[in-house]
């Protein structure tokens, strides 16, 4: 079964249309790459999916249509993001930036609060154990109590993909998040990305220029090109596409020719 399926999508923006026709369909529980150069689509797909922008054509999160709803109602349903720009609140903790994402996973509302009973303890207590589970899987439980802007830019970006998770999402939406890490912290990256796949049996997709983590990690890859699809298929495949090299190298592919050149793994 499909998490998210796309189908004949298009989105225009004035007289540039910045995703044309676009589908795919992306299997439950796998690590899913869409790719592409500078100005592909890839982040505007994401906010068609996170319903920021309405559009052209279909899309289905399992057996719901998103078309038509707000972005606080699609992360109800169980779809979560980090954003290509860093988006922490920046006067606040590192834990506190963790915390703020559980409202909707509650079990204490307003009136426990305000009378201090047991249920608003406990389940504070609670979510405070999450948070910090959350944290200590990307080594940041260390820095709970620190600023978050006093982070590295790598960890800033660590503490967003953890905050995201702490919406209980069925499909996590990772928009460049390799961004700004080394070598290191990206092949760390890797393994985080897939324990978060197995330990909470998500769907993870993955906007990535780093070609080390989406040929490393993701099982499938959909490939744009100025708002259209120009490839779809396994890494091995996509890595060594006539069109996918002509769109990163620039410069035109015969694709009749012997293979000669690959992305990096």
């Amino acid at each position: 079964m499909s998490a998210l399926k796309l189908t004949h999508v298009s989105k225009r923006f004035g007289g540039l249309k910045a995703v044309s026709d676009v589908s795919f369909e992306v299997p439950e529980k796998t690590i899913f790459g869409l790719i592409g150069p500078n100005g592909a689509g890839k982040t505007t797909v994401f906010n068609l999916v996170t319903g920021v922008y309405d559009f052209e054509g279909e899309i289905s999160f399992g057996d719901t249509r998103i078309a038509g709803k707000k972005p606080s109602q699609i992360a109800h349903m169980g779809i979560a993001r980090t954003f290509q720009n860093i988006r922490l609140f920046q006067s606040m903790t590192v834990i506190e930036n963790v915390l703020i994402a559980c409202e909707n996973t509650r079990k204490a509302h307003l009136a426990s609060a305000l009378m201090r009973s047991a249920l608003f303890y406990r389940d504070e207590a609670e979510i405070r154990k999450e948070a910090m589970r959350l944290l200590a899987v990307f080594k940041l439980d260390v820095m709970a109590d620190e600023i978050s802007t006093s982070l590295s830019y790598g960890n800033q970006r660590r503490l967003e993909i953890a905050r995201a998770m702490m919406l209980k999402p069925k499909l996590l939406l990772l928009d460049e998040p390799a961004a700004g890490m080394n070598y290191g912290e990206a092949e760390g990256l890797k393994e985080q990305i897939r324990w978060l796949r197995e330990e909470f049996a998500i769907t993870v997709i993955l906007v990535e220029h780093n070609m080390q983590v989406v040929m490393g990690v993701c099982e499938d890859i959909h490939v744009l090109d100025h708002g259209e699809t120009i490839a779809h298929g396994a890494p091995e495949v996509i890595k060594k596409h006539p069109k996918v090299l002509a769109a990163y190298l620039g410069e035109e592919v015969d694709e009749d020719a012997p293979e000669s050149a690959a992305l990096p793994a």
